[in-house]
């Protein structure tokens, strides 16, 4: 009979290796369902980066369609990975970092876990600039003095940095309250900005009549590759940690319909508004702008102006907290399990947000899509290659749930570490950042996530395959 979280061992809460926060989640704290996931999904998509994302493309040079087509298809894309790697939170009740106990050992595991944290502490950076500039614009908008006072959108950076301090004091069951309040409403503000470009634009022709920069193929296939990637990119953190929402599912079924239905619908949906609204300002102001809150700064309606603020920071809030503070929360955990909480590693990750400087990673889009995104892609996409050839391929989808939670378990290995993962990680992420230094070769960056992803589930795959009789028949007897 293999282990579940409600036959689990008492043993284990006595391990350096468990706390109450990576603790697998009983029957009475899984109660997320289909509605709850697809919330989750529309309150992390509806936020201000993929608004950016999506105009990032017009930016670069693509129209309307190229854009939105590279938004659907690298989502639908992520969306595989995303399922799969929901499947263990959904059936064991495990975090991320538990999770990758099984393929990088027990300590290994905090290779994988810190190289997403630092991700996401990147993200909540930018997430809290992002919040920090909407509320300097709206107090702007009420007080015109405001905007002589020195270092304005600074102050408002760390006011709104406090407030995503105060919300992770109040912890995981806060957020599924907050995105099931705000989700519908996040969407109806997508639609009140279609139409103020409808009407600033003079219907739908003038707002989507921006052509292409592309004149051949391989100019748009040049700019194309980058931009699927980064597509790609924008969502290779929550694929990894995901179970740390599946975890509080009631069902498979569930967590799976609710996630494919909402990620690739709401992306497209709100993209769509980002590229539309975009192209329209290029007609309305003859330029590009692609940041909302720089573009709503122009606007001459206060109340519109105060409305449309208010509801960026309520999306901003949700995605930094949803998608950039629980998974490094329980990473930084999972380094001591015994001193750092989960409260405590989400304080950690609001400190390093600060310490990776996000103003500087939003300086321009280049910066964004094409160092950002494609820049942590090819870390990632070899983490996500070896979580999922291990658990699929290598184990079948069976894990010793006690034992992971166990220095003297199967999934000790070599003193903790599975030097098996971390080789394949590292000639994984070799290979995509390769493109960086070889001439020619700069296709393998421009592809990183993909790149990554393969050789790291290959590279890996073969180290193990003959260890896999081996591995099996320890954890049938273990």
């Amino acid at each position: 009979m293999p282990d579940t979280p409600t036959n689990l061992s008492s043993r284990i809460e006595s391990s350096p290796l468990y706390n109450q926060d990576l603790a697998p989640a009983l029957d009475e704290r899984r109660h997320w369902g289909t509605y709850n996931f697809a919330a989750l999904w529309v309150s992390m998509s509806v936020n201000i980066l993929t608004y950016m994302l999506a105009a990032s493309l017009i930016q670069g040079g693509m129209n309307w369609k190229q854009a939105v087509a590279t938004i659907f298809i690298g989502n639908v894309i992520v969306l595989v990975p995303m399922l799969l790697n929901s499947h263990p939170g959904a059936k064991y009740g495990i975090p991320f970092p538990v999770f990758a106990r099984a393929s990088f050992g027990v300590l290994g595991a905090n290779v994988a876990a810190v190289l997403r944290a630092l991700v996401a502490c990147g993200w909540f950076g930018i997430q809290a600039w992002i919040g920090g500039e909407a509320i300097s614009t709206l107090l702007a908008t009420l007080i015109p003095g405001w905007k002589s006072v020195a270092h304005g959108t600074a102050i408002c950076f760390f006011v709104f940095w406090l407030i995503n301090v105060a919300v992770v004091i109040k912890g995981i069951e806060y957020i599924r309250i907050l995105q099931g309040i705000s989700a519908p409403i996040l969407l109806g503000v997508g639609l009140l900005l279609l139409g103020w470009a409808y009407t600033r634009a003079g219907g739908v022709g003038p707002m989507l009549s921006v052509p292409s920069r592309f004149t051949t193929f391989p100019a748009f296939l040049k700019f194309l590759i980058p931009a699927l990637n980064g597509t790609v990119g924008f969502w290779a953190t929550v694929s990894l940690n995901i179970p740390d929402f599946t975890r509080f599912a009631r069902n498979q079924r569930e967590q799976i319909i609710g996630q494919a239905l909402a990620l690739p619908a709401t992306m497209t949906l709100y993209a769509f508004v980002g590229i539309v609204v975009t192209s329209a300002t290029v007609v309305i102001y003859g330029t590009a702008i692609w940041d909302p809150v720089q573009l709503l700064s122009r606007f001459h309606s206060p109340i519109a102006v105060v409305i449309s603020l208010i509801a960026i920071l309520l999306a901003t809030l949700n995605v930094n907290i949803g998608a950039n503070v629980v998974s490094p929360a329980n990473d930084f955990s999972n380094l001591w399990p015994r001193k750092i909480s989960f409260r405590t590693g989400g304080i950690i990750t609001c400190f390093m947000g600060i310490a990776l400087m996000p103003w500087r990673l939003l300086s321009n889009y280049r910066t964004f899509i094409l160092g950002w995104l494609g820049g942590y892609a090819a870390f990632l996409g070899p983490v996500a290659g070896i979580l999922i050839c291990d658990y699929f391929v290598i184990r079948r989808r069976e894990l010793k749930l006690e034992d992971l939670y166990l220095r003297d378990g199967i999934y000790q290995y070599s003193r903790g570490f599975n030097w098996r993962a971390v080789i394949a990680l590292a000639l994984g992420t070799g290979t995509a950042l390769a493109g960086l230094a070889i001439p020619g070769a700069h296709f393998l960056y421009d592809y990183s996530w993909f790149v990554g992803f393969l050789v790291a589930f290959t590279t890996y795959y073969g180290m193990m395959r003959f260890e896999r009789g081996s591995v099996l028949a320890a954890e049938e007897t273990a």
